[in-house]
């Protein structure tokens, strides 16, 4: 990173971005309005034990801002807890149903080109480049992955809130914390798609080994160790590798482009590693990319994957924002 060219954001809206990390209490006559199904949880944490789902139009009462990614609330039957703060799931108002004000606009200088775009999604069409050092006023938090804003010529679009772009300065949340939260389907994964997540568990740390023997479980590579989970948690043997193994889900036609509707049991398929930036991605059609990985998804934005002999075999890692997102092709289930 070029130390002379820091980005700097005058936060002005505590409600945009919580203001600080001390808890901010909300008045009494604050609510908020479900938007989408999400998960209502004990602790301020993905990693936080599932209370229940708060469904479409359901109401609770907001008790405190713990911190930019997460509301303490109340439901209508007294329980409280914890949910997502993004608007992707919850409309914020006041005592009388009107969406609650976010303030005065945030501005940020570009640090890095950026892409700036028609919709918050990395398959939203460009609208142009965000240059270094451009100034552009920010409207709205979407969600914990994209800003909506507008640049100097008056021009509204979505831009990457990842600190590689976009540097907040204050007493703001570290994206460390932030949350991952994805779309359920309503329910808990079922028996069968548990039993092949708990099968491909038992196999974390198997080394990898490019061209593994598909007659023994010493050592995987990625489209061995999806195979050998669904071989014994499901009892079915798909092909011996990713491209086959993406034919034959395509086949189903339970897929998605987009990782965040994905479900736990989902194989996820990939192209090749290009650069860790959204940029190095830039006017690639990944539909006709070839297919070089592919992983098992667990929720919560979490993959269970293996992919070299220097990453430890099999692991669990996260995707959002990085060259994992970047890469996806597409996702389905077989089962």
């Amino acid at each position: 990173m070029n130390k002379n060219k820091i980005l700097h954001i005058v936060v002005t809206s505590t409600v945009l971005f919580g203001g600080s990390l001390a808890i901010t209490p909300y008045a009494s006559a604050a609510v908020a309005e479900v938007e989408r199904t999400v998960n209502f949880r004990e602790e301020p944490s993905v990693d936080g034990d599932q209370i229940r789902y708060l469904r479409t139009g359901e109401k609770v009462s907001i008790l405190e801002r713990v911190n930019s990614y997460w509301l303490k609330v109340k439901d209508s039957r007294g329980t409280v807890g914890y949910v997502s703060s993004s608007s992707k799931y919850v409309d914020i108002q006041d005592g009388s149903g009107t969406t609650a004000s976010s303030g005065s606009a945030a501005i940020a200088v570009v640090e890095r080109t950026v892409n700036f775009r028609e919709e918050p999604s990395v398959d939203g069409d460009q609208i142009r480049y965000l240059r270094t050092g451009e100034k552009v006023s920010i409207l709205e938090k979407v969600n914990s992955y994209w800003l909506k804003v507008k640049d100097s010529k008056g021009k509204v679009g979505y831009v990457s809130s990842s600190s590689k772009y976009i540097d907040i300065k204050g007493n703001v949340e570290t994206s460390e914390t932030k949350p991952t939260e994805t779309k359920p389907n309503g329910t808990k994964p079922s028996a069968s798609v548990q039993k092949v997540i708990n099968a491909g568990m038992k196999y974390l740390g198997t080394p990898y080994e490019f061209g593994s023997s598909r007659s023994n479980t010493r050592t995987f590579d990625c489209s061995d160790f999806v195979r050998q989970a669904y071989k014994d948690g499901a009892g079915i043997t798909l092909t011996s590798n990713s491209r086959t193994q993406a034919d034959y889900v395509r086949s189903i036609g339970k897929t998605t482009t987009d990782w965040r509707d994905l479900k736990p049991g989902d194989i996820m398929f990939f192209m090749s590693y290009e650069g860790s930036d959204e940029t190095d991605y830039e006017g690639i059609n990944k539909s006709g990319q070839r297919i070089t990985h592919n992983a098992i998804y667990l929720g919560d934005g979490k993959i269970l994957q293996t992919y070299s002999k220097d990453s430890g075999g099999v692991r669990i890692d996260t995707i959002g924002d990085d060259h994992w997102e970047y890469r996806f092709i597409f996702g389905g289930s077989v089962l």
